[in-house]
């Protein structure tokens, strides 16, 4: 029975690979113009960006999911995409859009990296401690705390300077079509460095899966794996985050349809799955923002817009499921 499931899993597997490949070709050498040695190259620029969020969005999502229990949140709800929001919106009220922390993309790749890391570290030193404070107060304070960022945003964001404000608007929505190659090659290594790291847990995050009593029962230490899963996720939404934008939805989205793909619980299939789905997802919704839609709108609209309705879907069926 576990052999043929293995194996059904496989074939679901190979399939979202090749459905990938193609995208990536479709979207890399449909309608090139302005001459193949100059376009070619920036559109594999842009796919390697969609690759390294699909895969970072969707590692630390499914991760999130099995620390939390719940298949409906995501690591967007400590907070960590309102900090990024914060950070681009102080720097353009305070400093303006000629600010080396503007121009320089380094600079501002690696400040907003490291201020939602430490974000999430500092929420997470003095909230999570298991023989005091449960998990679900931490995303409760998270939830506050990303509600009452999402405002002073909004605050400042009426008062700045309307050219600054429009020039602020192309930071605040996910996009690929301006990314560096060599932000990339950062990214890049940062994943590769938490694939290292989180590769040592999948094991874990398996038997993790049987509740924290068998898991402790069976010599995991929970709460060290709890606290390391959730740092982990927070470095990976925050370079993917600081690569292209925030993209709300995409890592509810990818996770779910994983889980009712592949019937399995070991967490190296469901992630690599997710990863796929979610390749599949960002390729395919900039070949729509740009061969469709002409620019008029992003992908990360596109994408909210159906993680919106996909995340109705999951309230109701989880609230029909209760009763």
């Amino acid at each position: 029975m576990q052999s043929n499931v293995k194996k059904s899993n496989i074939k679901k597997l190979v399939i979202l690979g090749i459905i990938a490949i193609v995208s990536i070709l479709c979207y890399s050498l449909y309608n090139i113009q302005g001459g193949f040695s100059y376009a070619f190259p920036k559109r594999l620029v842009r796919v390697g960006a969609m690759i390294i969020t699909g895969v970072a969005i969707a590692y630390a999502t499914v991760m999130f999911q099995t620390v939390t229990r719940n298949r409906i949140l995501t690591p967007s709800v400590i907070g960590v995409d309102s900090m990024y929001e914060v950070v681009q919106t102080v720097i353009y009220f305070f400093l303006g859009s000629a600010s080396i922390f503007v121009v320089d993309r380094y600079l501002n790749f690696g400040t907003a990296i490291i201020a939602m890391v430490l974000f999430a570290l500092l929420l997470y030193r003095f909230l999570f401690r298991a023989d005091k404070y449960p998990i679900f107060l931490l995303l409760l304070a998270g939830m506050v705390i990303g509600t009452l960022l999402g405002s002073l945003v909004t605050f400042l964001q009426v008062i700045i300077d309307p050219v600054e404000y429009l020039s602020l608007q192309t930071r605040l929505f996910a996009s690929f079509t301006n990314v560096k190659s060599e932000l990339l090659l950062i990214a890049a290594i940062i994943l590769g460095i938490g694939f290292i790291f989180g590769g040592r847990m999948m094991r874990d995050l398996d038997v993790m899966n049987l509740g924290r009593e068998t898991a402790i029962n069976l010599g995991i230490n929970y709460d060290k794996l709890v606290l390391h899963v959730l740092i982990l996720s927070s470095v990976l939404i925050a370079t993917s985050t600081a690569l292209v934008g925030p993209i709300t939805f995409l890592g509810l989205i990818v996770s779910n349809l994983a889980y009712q793909y592949l019937v399995t619980y070991k967490h190296s299939t469901l992630i690599l799955g997710a990863s796929l789905i979610s390749i599949i997802a960002l390729v395919g919704g900039q070949f729509l923002v740009q061969h469709v839609f002409e620019l008029k709108t992003t992908v990360s609209v596109i994408i909210n817009f159906i993680g919106g309705i996909y995340f109705i879907y999951l309230l109701l069926k989880e609230s029909r499921a209760a009763g």
